[in-house]
C-alpha cells in the first residue's frame, strides 16, 4: 500500500513521499511512515493475512510500503516468516515461566537484515534504480547483494576492513562489488553518502533509509502473529533486542505501533534494548535520561552491533521509552558465554544475537524483570557468520589417535 506521508521521528515534520527520499531536510531526523489504514484500519483485512498461503513477509503486503514485485521462485520471496522456538532446558535454567526465541538465520543470507534488503531492492524496482550502494560490518550488506543477485540489480558495499571473513565471503559469492574501507563502520557509511549522492545509486544505509525500517517492521508483525495474540495479555511480555545503530528495535517497535494503530493490540509491548558494553552509546544516553546521543569508540567483538555513532539511535531511545522498557548492557564475556547457552538448545548464533540473550539473564540476576512475565529474544544472526567469536566461546575440541581404548580414556576424563 502506498505511502500516505513520510513524519520526522525528531522534529514532527510531515512530508509527501514525492518530497523526501532519506532524512527529514529541516533536522535530518529519520522518517517515520504513514499509511491510509492508520485513519481507517477497516481497509485491512486481519483473517485475510492470517489465513494467507504466503510463508514470506509478502503476507503482509497490505501494511507494506512497497508492491510485492513477484520474483516468487526467488530468495526475494522467501525472507521472513522465520520460527520461533521454546527452548524448555533455558526456560527452566532461567526460571522463566514462558520463554521465545525468533530465530532469524533462516533468513536466505541467514540473518534479520534480509527483511529491510527485500523491501529496499523491492522500492528500487519500483522506482527503475539499477544500482544500490549500502556500507555494512557484513550483514546488511550480505542481504542487500543477496536481494540484489536474485533479481539482477547491482550491489556496491562498503565494509570496514575488519570485518569477518565469512560475512566479506558471502558478499563476493552474492556477485557484490565490495571495497573494504580503512577506517569504521561510520566511516564507511558517510562515503556511502557521499557515492549515492555523486552517482545517483540508491543508498540503503539503516537510519538513513525510511524503507529500511518498514522491512524490519515485519519481525514485529510475526511476533505478534506468532506469539502475542495467543497470551491472555498481548502486550505483557519482555522482548529483548541486539542494539548497534538503533534501526532493528525502531523497525520491530514500528511494527507494534502499526498493530496499535489497527487496534490488533491494546498496548505496546515492553522493549529491553541490549548494547555491547564497548558500543553503548544509546544506552549511555538512556541511563543520563538524556535526549542527546554522543559517539563512542566502538570496541566489541559483537561486530554487527559496533557503532560510534548510531544512525537511528535517537528513535530507538523514544521507542523503548514509548513501551516503558529500558536498556542494558553486556560485556563481551557475556556475549560470548552467551553463544553455547543457545547452542544448548541447538541454536547457533553469533556474537550480535547472543547478545540479547546475553541481556535477558542480566535482566534477570539483577531483577529488572519478573520471570513470570513471558520473555523474547531476538536472535538476529547465524553464527556461521563468525565463527572466530563461536571458537573463543567453547572449548578446543580433543584430538586422539583412531584407536577405541584412547576414545574410552577421554570419554572417561
Amino acid at each position: 500500500m502506498p505511502i500516505s506521508y513520510f513524519e520526522c521521528s525528531h522534529c514532527g515534520r510531515k512530508f509527501q513521499p514525492n518530497q523526501v527520499t532519506y532524512t527529514c531536510p529541516v533536522c535530518s531526523g529519520n522518517l517515520d511512515s504513514h499509511f491510509s489504514w492508520e485513519e481507517d484500519p477497516t481497509e485491512v483485512d486481519q483473517k485475510s493475512i492470517l489465513e494467507s498461503r504466503e510463508s514470506s513477509l509478502w503476507r503482509y503486503a497490505p501494511l507494506l510500503a512497497v508492491p510485492d514485485p513477484g520474483f516468487q521462485a526467488s530468495p526475494l520471496h522467501r525472507v521472513g516468516n522465520t520460527p520461533v522456538y521454546q527452548p524448555e532446558n533455558l526456560r527452566q535454567k532461567l526460571g522463566l515461566r514462558s520463554l521465545y526465541v525468533k530465530d532469524e538465520s533462516p533468513n536466505p543470507s541467514a540473518s534479520f537484515k534480509d527483511r529491510a534488503s527485500a523491501i529496499v531492492i523491492s522500492r528500487a524496482i519500483e522506482a527503475g534504480i539499477d544500482t544500490t550502494i549500502a556500507a555494512s560490518t557484513g550483514n546488511a550488506g550480505a542481504a542487500m547483494a543477496c536481494m540484489a543477485a536474485s533479481v539482477g540489480k547491482r550491489a556496491i558495499i562498503l565494509a570496514p576492513k575488519s570485518a569477518p571473513p565469512a560475512k566479506i565471503a558471502q558478499l563476493l559469492t552474492f556477485g557484490a562489488e565490495v571495497i573494504l574501507v580503512d577506517g569504521s563502520y561510520d566511516d564507511a557509511f558517510d562515503l556511502s553518502i557521499e557515492a549515492s549522492n555523486e552517482f545517483s545509486w540508491y543508498n540503503r544505509n539503516t537510519g538513513y533509509n525510511p524503507y529500511t525500517v518498514e522491512g524490519k517492521k515485519t519481525a514485529g508483525l510475526e511476533i505478534w502473529e506468532q506469539v502475542l495474540r495467543f497470551l491472555p495479555s498481548p502486550q505483557d511480555i519482555n522482548i529483548f533486542i541486539p542494539v548497534g545503530d538503533g534501526n532493528i528495535l525502531s523497525g520491530v517497535a514500528k511494527g507494534f505501533h502499526d498493530l496499535l494503530a489497527l487496534g490488533w493490540i491494546e498496548k505496546l509491548p515492553r522493549i529491553i534494548g541490549v548494547q555491547a558494553e564497548g558500543s553503548a552509546a544509546i544506552s549511555n544516553a538512556f541511563f543520563a535520561k538524556s535526549d542527546t546521543i554522543e559517539a563512542v569508540h566502538a570496541q566489541t567483538l559483537a561486530d554487527s552491533i559496533s557503532v560510534d555513532l548510531p544512525r537511528d539511535g535517537l528513535r530507538a531511545l523514544k521507542r523503548v521509552r514509548q513501551s516503558e522498557g529500558f536498556y542494558l548492557t553486556v560485556s563481551d564475556q557475556e556475549i560470548l558465554k552467551a553463544i553455547p547457552q543457545l547452542g544448548s538448545a541447538g541454536l547457533f548464533v553469533e556474537p550480535a544475537a547472543a547478545t540479547a540473550y546475553a541481556g535477558l539473564v542480566k535482566a534477570l540476576e539483577s531483577g529488572q524483570i519478573d520471570p513470570a512475565i513471558p520473555a523474547l529474544v531476538l536472535a538476529t544472526g547465524s553464527g556461521l557468520k563468525d565463527i572466530k567469536a563461536a571458537m573463543q566461546a567453547v572449548p578446543t575440541a580433543r584430538i586422539i589417535e583412531p584407536k577405541l581404548s584412547k576414545l574410552k580414556e577421554i570419554l572417561h576424563d
